[in-house]
């Protein structure tokens, strides 16, 4: 409970404290009878490994939201170090309409669009959402995971994209 004494966090202050925060870089993506759509996304978080669980958080406002609900599914594609252009596109560099042409993409279980050279991939089915402000949870069962690549991962952390070296063993 909050006590009518304290100030509340200013959205501006939350969000540049946020931004200091390093995340992984996803493109979270569906196809299905709401059409295809997908943005880029850092609030992903593990739930659960029985069953495998996580969530992913979708603004709203966004275009793409009515898209992911009405089809039920989605992929989590997380990024390599080498798809700092692509991450940038999905963020809305490139119109919604225009995110997946020119690239490859392929399927698991559910349909959703898979990036074949993502660090790895979850592909997902909805099972529960919940609305928390400006965004809804979305708790995602996953139903199917790509082949994990040996490669440097795509971070973002004080407003711009950061390399998280695969790490190599170390010599005896």
């Amino acid at each position: 409970m909050t006590s009518p004494d304290l100030e509340a966090v200013p959205a501006s202050a939350y969000r540049e404290a946020m931004a200091q925060l390093a995340s992984a870089v996803h493109l979270v993506t569906t196809d299905g009878p709401g059409g295809r759509a997908g943005l880029t996304a850092t609030s992903v978080c593990s739930v659960s490994d029985g069953p495998p669980t996580l969530l992913v958080c979708l603004n709203r406002g966004s275009s793409a939201y009515p898209a992911f609900l009405r089809n039920g599914v989605l992929c989590i594609n997380t990024l390599t170090a080498a798809q700092e252009d692509l991450a940038a596109d999905f963020a809305g560099r490139v119109p919604r309409a225009e995110r997946f042409e020119g690239r490859e993409w392929g399927k698991l279980q559910t349909g959703a669009p898979v990036l074949p050279d993502a660090l790895v991939a979850f592909d997902c089915r909805i099972v529960d959402h919940h609305t928390v402000g400006t965004h809804d949870v979305l708790i995602c069962e996953v139903a199917a995971l790509a082949e994990i690549r040996d490669t440097d991962g795509l971070l973002y952390a004080g407003r711009h994209y950061r390399v998280l070296p695969r790490r190599t063993a170390s010599a005896g």
